[in-house]
């Protein structure tokens, strides 16, 4: 039978969620391993998760800067042979870091992985943080600073945080210009030594795996290096005060806009529905926000909202950019839409596109061990069970109109909302 392409295919709601459970195992040093044997192709992706994010710093830039120079040289090699052995095995070595956790991931074909992860161990273990590539990267990161402090969208993003948690709170602390004079190279030997450390390492292998990969990965890292850390603890406690903020930027012909609080995360009971709410609100390309405020006013190129789930904590931000001229009109649009949704049932039509809208991305987030072990990966990180994502799509089915009206007046309650605008 010819198929019709004028007509919509039916769509088919997807009841239960069904995605391949990782391995757990543990190396002999006591580095739980999670191994999630998945894929057609000849790769494999091995990241290293330390608890070694901006959480734990006392010194600003001391997360961010250790996680770089980590490739920078070991005992055996330079940065340059790093890159060469890298480049000559087709593999990608990379590093990268947010508000919790670093990790420094390996992308290889299986083939060399044996000859890769002797390299890995050595910048794992035995990093030498040289002198000379640490200014270098130093002065990098401080004239990439002074760029970015140009633009009302970076500072909107850094004044932001700081405004809902408060300067001294851990999700709060933002990094200031003396700050790169004040750091020194003893701050990130220091660093290290505390957090990169096999008692705060987890692994997440995936891809096409060796049946001894576990073996593989005792053989090479069986080293046991404990934090000299006396506790984890890092105080967390605030006294959120929500407010209107303008920072006044001369000259700039946009104005960065930013609303939202702290919330919650992945573990509260309300995370999912309020990720529903989100999404109608400014979580697509056919939210609210982007429908009236690019598509209607033209106020904006886009618009879009967010919610964070972080290891202590979660916040809810609306982000956009707009001619100076419309920040009064935006800002009035947006509190309009979130008073909709507090006031009005979400109609039938548009609450049935956006689950399905919610359900695809879950799904397509599953498919394929790359993008598998994202999803793995927010999983283990929260302590999250086996069923999250399953739980999750019956949670987001189950939610009606009346749900996100509650959700809305109980959680965006425009008086407890902080604004800035940063702009003329």
């Amino acid at each position: 039978m010819k198929l019709n392409r004028a007509i919509q295919p039916e769509i088919a709601k997807i009841e239960n969620l069904d995605y391949q459970k990782p391995e757990r195992h543990y190396l002999d040093n006591g580095i739980p391993c999670y191994l999630i044997n998945s894929g057609s192709q000849d790769l494999i992706k091995i990241d290293f998760i330390f608890k070694a994010g901006p959480l734990y710093q006392t010194q600003n830039l001391s997360a961010s800067l250790t996680n770089k120079m980590l490739t920078q040289g070991t005992t055996k090699y330079s940065a340059f042979e790093i890159a060469e052995q890298m480049d000559s095995h087709g593999a990608y070595l990379d590093t990268s870091i947010n508000k919790d956790r670093a990790t420094i991931s390996i992308y290889c074909l299986n083939k060399h992985l044996t000859k890769l992860l002797p390299i890995l161990k050595e910048i794992i273990y035995e990093p030498t943080f040289p002198e000379k590539e640490f200014q270098t990267l130093l002065n990098k990161s401080k004239q990439e600073y002074l760029i970015e402090l140009e633009k009302v969208k970076f500072l909107a993003a850094i004044h932001f945080s700081k405004t809902i948690y408060g300067p001294n709170h851990p999700y709060g602390k933002v990094a200031e210009l003396f700050d790169y004079e004040k750091i020194k190279l003893r701050d990130l030997e220091s660093f290290f030594k505390d957090h990169y450390t096999t008692d705060r390492c987890t692994i997440i292998a995936t891809g096409k795996l060796p049946e001894n990969l576990t073996e593989i990965l005792n053989t090479t890292f069986n080293t046991k290096t404990i934090s000299q850390r006396k506790s984890d603890f890092v105080d967390t406690n605030f006294n959120y005060q929500p407010g209107k903020h303008k920072i006044e930027k001369k000259g700039s012909l946009q104005s960065a806009i930013r609303i939202g609080k702290p919330t919650f995360n992945r573990l509260d009971r309300d995370f999912p529905k309020f990720n529903l709410l989100n999404v109608i609100l400014g979580g697509y390309f056919g939210s609210r926000l982007m429908s009236n405020i690019r598509e209607e006013k033209g106020y904006t190129y886009g618009i879009n909202s967010n919610i964070y789930s972080l290891q202590h904590s979660g916040y809810f931000s609306i982000v956009t950019e707009v001619g100076s001229n419309f920040s009064e009109a935006a800002l009035h649009e947006i509190y309009k839409e979130i008073h909709k949704l507090q006031s009005q049932k979400v109609p039938e039509d548009e609450l049935e596109l956006v689950k399905n809208y919610i359900t695809g991305q879950i799904i397509r987030s599953l498919d394929g061990p790359l993008a598998l072990s994202e999803k793995i990966r927010v999983q283990i990180m929260n302590d999250l069970p086996d069923t999250y994502y399953k739980d999750f799509v019956q949670e987001i089915n189950q939610t009606d109109a009346d749900d996100l009206i509650f959700i809305a007046n109980q959680h965006l309650d425009t008086e407890s909302l902080t604004e800035l605008v940063v702009g003329n």
